[in-house]
């Protein structure tokens, strides 16, 4: 092992032999949640981009394909409950042409018009109708599911047969149902969106045959053109809350913001009906198109052809004698005929009769004419009188105290949620705080113990005072005084250079050290 490393390991053990336990724990800690933050980093950046394969797939194409990618080996993700399926983007496009050479998605390839590819030529007329209705069925349903929101779609087709022996033919029918995404409801667009895509799509459908039903079992569309009940109420108070929203808006700017309460409730001719009336005149100013007259006349003696008949059916003898005669004439005409055909289609949604009530407060409204206002509310509601529309307007004394106290208890609870906010974030500046003394403070006394530990004694040789010279004993007893022999220059400079970078780097030490020696030296003299 190379000196440098041991020397670091052997400093790096006597400083955490050092260590309190406390110290030990927090260093065990930190080094701890340094290693699983590099684990989790790498893992991280190692980790492939992920891009989605299919979108939106069932759960038995969603088997197939999982499936295949683990018998190709390609790793994997499943998303959005298992509909979306992920792979690493580098492998995307190859991983795509691989499973459609395998036939996958196939539930998207079982129903439409494929299902004639395989139509056999020995195949009856019964299995063509039926097959073809299946196709039909399939496509629509497909379109249906393409819709935002629509998770999948089921259409029912009732197509009648055609027949010569029939004299008036049934019109198809069609019914359709529709699983929509969890938290989606389907707004009334959506679903006249999906009634006129079916009609459209099937010859002699009208929209008013055309059924939807919802996974929750709500009938959105019922047949007949009637909507149900849940998007009849909806349409009426959509068309209450347009009305008292264009009156409020308008109060608010006489007499401000909270001052005036409107109400509106309304009846809507939700009935869908269609009417055709033909009116015939002929006017006397036009001629006629055609006319023909017939005259007959006779004059002559004799009795006519079977006698005169007496009393009792009895021919009286001799009886009829003598001249007679008789004239005959008719007249047709066909004369010129306007005819008039009208046909009236009543669409669901008109206005029946509404009321509206409106209250001011007695403060805010006490300098306004009451007529002119009630005159305003009229023109911005769309009242008629001649169906019945009535508005009342009145000035009354509000109770605010409910809506002071209302206030109150906001602003209070405003308060509450400020001052646990404040409190929260004090107490966890004051943990940071105290974690972050603590490890300050741990590496200050970590720092100062590896100091004393970089302590190296150093050999500076025997110091002596300046001007003394060593005594040494002579054979005849008297001392004689010799000079000691001095250190080299170089090994001096090379002493001098180490205590001046022990100084600098250990003030603190070498100050100890001399003030020790200093006191020592001054007890022994």
């Amino acid at each position: 092992m190379p000196t440098q490393i041991a020397t670091a390991l052997d400093r790096m053990r006597t400083v955490t032999n050092q260590f309190s336990l406390a110290q030990r724990t927090l260093a065990i800690i930190g080094v701890a949640g340094l290693v699983l933050g590099l684990v989790a980093l790498s893992a991280f950046l190692t980790k492939p981009t992920m891009s989605p394969l299919f979108a939106d797939v069932s759960p038995a194409d969603a088997s197939a394909i999982v499936d295949q990618l683990d018998g190709e080996g390609v790793p994997y993700e499943l998303a959005d409950g298992g509909r979306t399926i992920l792979v690493p983007a580098d492998q995307l496009y190859a991983t795509r042409l691989a499973v459609a050479a395998a036939g996958l998605p196939a539930s998207s390839d079982g129903a439409g018009y494929s299902l004639l590819d395989d139509m056999g030529m020995t195949a009856s007329e019964f299995q063509q109708q039926t097959t073809y209705q299946r196709a039909m069925e399939g496509e629509l349903a497909r379109t249906i599911g393409a819709i935002n929101g629509v998770e999948a779609a089921t259409v029912k087709l009732a197509l009648p047969e055609e027949s010569v022996f029939v004299s008036e033919k049934a019109d198809p029918t069609a019914s359709v149902f529709v699983q929509t995404a969890r938290g989606t409801t389907l707004e009334p667009a959506q679903v006249q969106s999906i009634v006129h895509l079916v009609s459209a799509g099937v010859q002699g459908m009208k929209p008013t045959d055309v059924a939807v039903i919802d996974s929750e079992g709500q009938v959105l569309s019922a047949v007949g053109g009637a909507p149900a009940g849940g998007l009849s109420d909806q349409k009426t108070a959509e068309y209450e809350q347009r009305v008292s929203t264009a009156v409020q808006a308008m109060l608010d700017r006489v007499v401000g913001p909270g001052k005036a309460v409107v109400t509106v409730n309304a009846e809507l001719n939700l009935d869908n009906t269609d009417r055709t009336s033909e009116t015939f005149a002929a006017p006397e100013e036009v001629p006629a198109l055609s006319s023909t007259r017939t005259t007959e006349e006779y004059a002559g003696t004799g009795m006519p052809a079977g006698g005169v008949l007496g009393p009792d059916n009895i021919a009286v003898p001799n009886g009829g004698t003598g001249e007679s005669s008789y004239t005959k004439s008719s007249e047709t005409l066909n004369p010129a005929v306007n005819k008039v055909t009208e046909r009236t289609t009543t669409t669901p949604g008109t206005v029946r009769r509404q009321s509206v009530s409106v209250v001011v407060d007695q403060a805010a409204g006490a300098d306004l004419d009451m007529t002119d206002l009630s005159a305003l509310v009229t023109t911005a509601a769309g009242i008629d009188p001649a169906r019945g529309d009535t508005v009342e307007v009145a000035r009354m004394q509000f109770d605010t105290r409910t809506a002071e106290e209302a206030q109150a208890a906001l602003a209070a609870a405003a308060e509450e949620t400020k001052a646990a906010a404040q409190a929260e974030l004090l107490r966890t500046g004051i943990i940071a705080g105290a974690v972050l003394l603590a490890l300050v403070l741990a590496f200050l006394v970590a720092k100062g113990r590896s100091r004393r530990s970089r302590r190296e004694a150093l050999d500076i040789g025997e110091l002596t005072m300046v001007n003394e010279t060593p005594a040494l004993p002579f054979d005849g007893g008297d001392t004689i005084a010799i000079s000691a022999p001095r250190p080299s220059v170089d090994d001096a400079a090379i002493k001098r250079a180490e205590i001046g970078a022990l100084a600098d780097e250990q003030p603190g030490e070498v100050a100890d050290l001399l003030r020790g020696w200093l006191v020592g030296g001054g007890a022994k003299r």
